[in-house]
């Protein structure tokens, strides 16, 4: 039953990313750039943290890939290369979750916050199902920025996403 949750999402997170990465390619540098107040400042800023801790997690989950050591780490200032990176880092979590069971998603791990750290056990699903949920969050602000720039953006609803590909 996880398994299969966890493969829904894995593939909704790419869909949603996709869409909104598709919008954010017309905004000009400056635009990509600008503080728009956001958590982590503008799109650059909430972008580049979705990608640095979607590789904290899997490096967590995985034991392997790059994994910054802050939350607000730039790893690509401009759009393209983070865009290609974060295709990459999809594909990546798309190719693990598939690799899993039942059983190891029920499974304990441990790993250690980067703002607190200290170790930290709990079953990997529910971990997991963060890491999907906190690039919805975040991904909502992004929306807000690229609305604020004039950009209509597509819905990035898991119902659309069920009755376009699932």
């Amino acid at each position: 039953m996880y398994h299969d949750l966890c493969r829904m999402f894995a593939r909704y997170n790419a869909w949603a990313n996709t869409r909104l990465y598709a919008v954010a390619a017309t905004l000009t540098p400056a635009e990509f750039a600008e503080d728009r107040g956001a958590f982590f400042g503008g799109l650059s800023g909430t972008l580049n943290h979705l990608l640095a801790t979607d590789r904290i997690w899997l490096r967590r989950f995985s034991g392997t890939g790059d994994a910054p050591t802050a939350l607000d780490a730039i790893l690509h200032a401009e759009f393209g290369p983070l865009s290609d990176a974060r295709q990459a880092e999809d594909a990546r979590i798309i190719a693990w979750v598939e690799g899993l069971d039942d059983t190891q998603l029920a499974a304990n791990f441990t790993y250690q916050p980067v703002t607190n750290p200290r170790d930290i056990t709990q079953p990997l699903a529910p971990a997991l199902a963060h890491l999907f949920n906190h690039q919805t969050h975040h991904r909502g602000q992004a929306h807000t920025i690229l609305t604020g720039f004039g950009r209509s953006v597509p819905s990035l609803d898991l119902i659309q996403f069920q009755r376009e590909v699932a």
